[in-house]
């Protein structure tokens, strides 16, 4: 047996005007299935069905599996490994941008990986990368690591907040799933970014949070905060 998170989008409390404005921007549900191990990829499918059904059976229904795994091409082309973003005038690999502003407080950053293909950029990191993540910096500019998932997170939005009317008219899901994503191990997830992105959107603060670091990062805080409550 595993467990294995889906997140699903909050709309969060209105404001006085009747927009929505605060609140937790996503929940984590937790799943619980039988594991089918292996790296096949029929191997991680078999797992995102269970995944889903054991979903539709909570009343969650559709959910969308946030990888290069996912059964939907809407799914494929939101992974980290294949969705694109804008730096100085060039489309770049999501992924191997957000290796390339890692800063190490050995070995430094290694600006050159952005223009290495996803998968080239995430394996030389682990080679290349000495001591502790340190910082990031993109465009020239430095970026906190804490909250630990803001960075990422926030360059997820970057990359699709240009095309958040095609996403609203195409994304009507009620929770997103990320079958690399072992809470136990790992950090970032591309379907808590998109269930995010989404809850911004309902909220009308997905464009200006996509343009503002700080203010994400402080959205993403009071969230965070507020979900201990």
């Amino acid at each position: 047996m595993a467990i294995r998170p889906i997140f699903v989008p909050l709309e969060g409390r209105k404001g006085h005007d009747g927009r929505f404005r605060s609140g937790p921007l996503v929940e984590r549900v937790d799943i619980e299935i039988k594991w089918h191990g292996g790296f096949a990829v029929s191997q991680k499918q078999k797992n995102i069905s269970a995944i889903h059904e054991k979903a539709l059976g909570m009343g969650i229904h559709p959910v969308l599996e946030i990888s290069t795994k996912s059964m939907q091409e809407v799914g494929r082309r939101l992974s980290a490994f294949n969705l694109k973003i804008e730096v100085d005038g060039d489309m770049k690999s999501l992924e191997s941008v957000y290796q390339s502003c890692k800063v190490f407080s050995e070995s430094g950053q290694h600006e050159f990986l952005m223009d290495l293909d996803s998968f080239k950029s995430k394996r030389s990191i682990r080679e290349l990368g000495k001591g502790q993540i340190i910082a990031f910096r993109f465009l020239g500019k430095k970026y906190d690591t804490e909250p630990k998932n803001a960075f990422y997170d926030w360059l997820y939005l970057r990359a699709i907040a240009p095309h958040e009317e095609w996403i609203k008219e195409n994304l009507n899901y009620k929770a997103y799933s990320d079958i690399e994503f072992t809470p136990d191990k790992s950090l970032n997830c591309q379907a808590r970014a998109v269930a995010e992105f989404h809850a911004l959107s309902m909220r009308g603060k997905a464009i200006e949070c996509a343009r503002d670091f700080d203010q994400f990062k402080s959205l993403l805080q009071m969230a965070q905060r507020e979900d201990e409550l």
